[in-house]
């Protein structure tokens, strides 16, 4: 009887899943699945196995054909090495598979000494608390079992599978009659939501200031479809941070993205809304303010979750909660009130003026003679990039939040970033990731040197697989971040935070040259209108591009907080960012919260 190898058939099953792409460090306890996978799919080699992870979740984020990349790394350091990228993956709710290695099933100390195997270490313990599903293959399991072991990742809501297989059982021969015929258990059933759809448009008909918050839980194929009827509608659209290019922000009832480091022009609207419906979004703390009880203070919130935890947490106070998938509602409420007359017009109205009258750079913020402003050169990029490149803005940082709350998107274009764990040396590899998942987009990275610094190592990665990866990196020696919260709560007593308080940084032209990677410095002058740096945008490959700001470049507006006699902290609500509007301008902006 023919027999296959154990590992060449669970390749072999991932590649009827429509995994295309692995991204890996190489390691003896995963020799046989490396050999397995290296003739059926794209194998991608990282320098460090976290990097594998990022690149995976950023990969099966922004791709728009259904392809999807898993992650492989060796037993042990690779093991306790991905563990940031499970960690993150599982608090934006993403797909990620990651498939480890493992001691031989006769080495495994299964918690009677610390270690027998060489490398063993505990994985599926290590795993489990953000993983869906961690589970130690220490025998052959059959397709159904391992489809939907898989398949957990994308089930309800997303997120990590971890998988560590013992290399004795990849090496092993499995019959063929074992695994012919067999096919995936679960089913998801179908949910009828006619009532709530009543209730919604009711509420929706009854409302005068009604706002739509996108979340990352609406795929963004699905938000895009929607785009056209949601502009008929003129219900105004505000989109999440992880829901950021479901919606372009040229369009005119786009009010932006609300949040305690957002447009203040969006925190002022969203704050005054009668009806907010949250759409796919769990609404957190940094979404709405850390003074959650005074998030949206005069209107009804209704949020659409899959995870009816999210819906249960009390935080904020919430007038309905549907749990229901984002992208089979949201398009039949949508639907529904398609035809209606909505007498919403004054609402419009207050809205243009205050986007008019608020402008996303706020003039408190203003950079040295030699450095580029950060808000100025974030704006100069929104209107260099085209509809159909894809922008990571990593995950952390000054760079991040300016990024966030200044960048101007376009229809079509695809950013993701991964706020919740807020991981520095995030937007390298998720910029990997995402390019090799779109090779025909142009990828373009702002990543502050201080996080860039945390796994430079993958520009390696960058140069041999000749990426079309433009990297912009925020030069401002070090961590803007941890600088402005030193100098705010601990009057400038600095530490590790830059080159004089220890944190080395190197010559990021020298370190590029150094991988054979083309790089210039920006000057304030003629910013990105220069020509080389046309040049280097419009020619295929990767590019680096160092923007020069101020380590004093203030990152404004923004919630403040203060420190009580007790040590607890206390912030503002949305609408009363630092610094204050002018009090004039503020009895206008805000005329319905002062009402």
């Amino acid at each position: 009887m023919n027999k296959t190898k154990y590992s060449d058939q669970l390749i072999d099953w991932l590649a009827e899943l429509n995994y295309t792409h692995c991204f890996f460090v190489g390691g003896g306890n995963v020799m046989h699945l490396l050999e397995s996978a290296r003739t059926r799919l794209i194998c991608i080699p990282v320098v460090h196995e976290v990097a594998a992870g990022i690149a995976a979740e950023y990969f099966n984020a922004t791709n728009l054909k259904g392809q999807k990349a898993f992650a492989l790394v060796t037993a042990g350091p690779g093991v306790t090495n991905i563990v940031t990228a499970l960690g993150a993956a599982w608090l934006e709710s993403r797909e990620l598979l990651v498939i480890a290695g493992q001691a031989k099933t006769t080495n495994l100390s299964r918690g009677t000494v610390r270690q027998i195997g060489h490398q063993e270490i505990d994985g599926k313990s290590l795993a489990a608390p953000f993983s869906k599903e961690s589970f130690l293959l220490d025998k052959q399991i059959n397709k159904n079992e391992f489809v939907d072991l898989v398949n957990e990742s994308g089930i309800d809501r997303k997120g990590p599978v971890f998988i560590e297989i013992c290399i004795d059982i990849s090496a092993s021969p499995i019959e063929q009659a074992k695994i012919e015929n067999l096919t995936p258990i679960k089913k998801i059933v179908a949910k009828n939501y006619e009532l709530e759809l009543m209730q919604i448009k009711d509420l929706i008909l009854k409302s005068r200031r009604p706002i739509f918050l996108l979340g990352g839980g609406l795929d963004r194929l699905v938000a895009w479809d929607l785009t056209e009827k949601l502009k008929r509608i003129g219900i105004p659209v505000a989109c999440t941070w992880n829901g950021i290019d479901r919606f372009s922000f040229e369009e005119e009832i786009s009010i932006g993205r609300p949040n305690t480091y957002g447009m203040r022009s969006a925190n002022i609207l969203i704050q005054q809304s009668d009806l907010v419906l949250a759409i796919g979004t769990r609404l957190g703390l940094q979404q709405t303010g850390f003074a959650w009880e005074e998030f949206v203070p005069k209107g009804k919130i209704i949020q659409i979750d899959i995870d009816k935890a999210e819906l249960e947490k009390g935080h904020p106070k919430i007038f309905m909660g549907v749990q229901a998938d984002a992208n089979v509602i949201f398009p039949e409420i949508v639907t529904s009130i398609l035809q209606e007359a909505l007498e919403i017009q004054d609402w419009r109205e207050h809205i243009k003026y205050v986007k008019e009258q608020i402008k996303l750079k706020d003039p408190a913020n203003v950079a040295g003679e030699n450095f580029i402003e950060a808000y100025d050169f974030v704006q100069a990029l929104s209107a260099e990039l085209n509809d159909d490149d894809v922008v990571i803005p990593c995950s952390s940082g000054g760079a991040y939040t300016t990024m966030m709350s200044a960048f101007v998107n376009k229809p079509n274009q695809i950013m993701v970033t991964n706020k919740g764990l807020a991981s520095m040396g995030y937007g390298l590899s998720g910029a990997i990731g995402a390019a090799i998942s779109n090779p025909s987009r142009r990828c373009v990275l702002v990543e502050g040197d201080g996080g860039f610094a945390q796994n430079l190592q993958e520009l390696g990665t960058v140069k041999v697989q000749d990426l079309n990866l433009k990297i912009f990196i925020f030069s401002n020696d070090g961590y803007a971040s941890i600088r402005t919260m030193q100098k705010a709560y601990f009057n400038g007593n600095y530490i590790g935070c830059d080159n004089s308080t220890g944190v080395g940084l190197p010559d990021w032209e020298i370190v590029f040259a150094a991988y054979g990677i083309p790089v210039t410095t920006l000057n304030r002058t003629e910013m990105l209108n220069q020509p080389k740096i046309t040049e280097l945008m419009n020619t295929k490959g990767p590019a680096g591009f160092i923007v020069p700001i101020d380590p004093e470049q203030t990152y404004l507006p923004k919630i403040t907080s203060k420190l009580n006699p007790d040590g607890s902290m206390s912030s503002n609500p949305l609408h009363l960012m630092h610094p204050p509007l002018e009090k004039k301008i503020q009895e206008v902006v805000l005329k319905y919260i002062a009402d």
